[in-house]
């Protein structure tokens, strides 16, 4: 039998009353790598093996195009209105200005309650429901480094501050109050976030009486671990939930391209689109993990997996997979709890290798 996620293994995020399961179903392959009928039954398995919490975004499928976008949102909403909803935990993504995707909204100019209204009002009509648990801020509006870039460019702020000043913190949580005052939201998160961000959040929220956000979902695995340099310790401070993104980091933890550097995925799928990972040290490292892994005994899927699912910090994992086997193997490896002597030969790859996909 597969494995089940219990409801002991649930955890709250963040300072929310939302109590979720602690590996989250991303859906950015419907709609792209996966049809609505085979996104019905990742849907229906995932929620069947224990899997409360799904994850969306107005922009979805990824890779983001003119003609596919929301396309998720709806295959989604087709599924949603056939459940309990009260048994879901639902959260989506607004998309933000800086990422050339003028076909959404017109081209989102801003974070301001405009966009936000409008995002918001689209999510809800695709998804056919009436609120929305988890908010959350796709990206930035403010230049920040993410997506792969890792250094913050000055002159960056310089060019942008020509057109137009990006609509501050505080703008954007008084927008996001409203919307929560109004039932259509019930928490607020930050994504792609960095630290200066965070606190900024939290303290405008707490000065201002303002909505806290609940949790922040950015990239964490083997060969990204930038969340913990100083992020963490926030995490930890401020009682903030963490949403971790690509545990597998786009099949490069896997193994696969190892094997075969056009092995089928989004890698080859979309080329020039995984930039994050398309950097120097990134396969001496994936090596490296794939022999360690071996040595013990399991596939460096599992232990990839297994070193996310189980980090103190990390409130949920969204995992993304393209048919039910690859599905069953990401839930089955929850069960993988990794030895201290394992943790620590981790830590030597992690010190001659560190973060070479930031």
């Amino acid at each position: 039998m597969s494995y089940y996620i219990e409801k002991q293994d649930y955890r709250r995020l963040g300072q929310s009353d939302l109590l979720i399961s602690p590996i989250t179903l991303g859906t950015m392959t419907f709609g792209e790598q996966n049809t609505e009928s085979e996104a019905f039954l990742q849907l229906d398995w995932a929620i069947s093996h224990g899997i409360n919490f799904i994850d969306t975004a107005e922009m979805y499928p990824v890779p983001p195009k003119a003609n596919t976008f929301t396309v998720t949102e709806t295959i989604l909403g087709h599924w949603l209105k056939k459940q309990k909803r009260e048994q879901i935990v639902l959260a989506t993504k607004a998309a933000g200005p800086r990422r050339s995707l003028n076909w959404i909204r017109n081209g989102p100019k801003a974070l301001d309650e405009k966009n936000l209204r409008e995002a918001l009002e689209g999510s809800l009509k695709r998804l056919q429901t009436d609120y929305i648990d988890l908010y959350q801020l796709h990206w930035p509006e403010r230049n920040v480094p993410m997506f792969g870039q890792y250094k913050f460019d000055p002159s960056a702020e310089i060019e942008e501050s020509k057109l137009k000043e990006w609509v501050s913190i505080h703008e954007q949580l008084e927008a996001l109050e409203k919307l929560v005052q109004e039932g259509k939201i019930k928490y607020i998160g930050i994504s792609n976030e960095q630290s200066w961000g965070v606190m900024e959040f939290i303290r405008i929220a707490r000065e201002k009486k303002l909505p806290l956000i609940v949790p922040v979902q950015n990239c964490y695995n083997l060969i990204n671990r930038g969340m913990e340099f100083g992020m963490t310790e926030i995490l930890y401070r401020e009682k903030i939930g963490f949403l971790a993104y690509s545990p597998l980091a786009f099949g490069h933890l896997t193994g696969k391209y190892l094997k075969d550097i056009d092995s089928k995925g989004r890698v080859t799928l979309f080329k020039g689109f995984a930039q994050r990972y398309d950097k120097p040290n990134v396969f001496p490292a994936v090596k490296a993990y794939e022999i360690l892994a071996s040595k013990h005994g399991m596939t460096l899927t599992d232990m990839a997996l297994a070193f996310v699912y189980h980090h103190w910090f990390v409130t949920s994992t969204i995992i993304g997979a393209t048919s039910i086997d690859q599905l069953r193997e990401n839930i089955e490896a929850y069960k993988i709890k990794l030895s201290k002597e394992l943790l620590d030969e981790i830590e030597i790859i992690h010190l001659t290798h560190m973060n070479p996909a930031p």
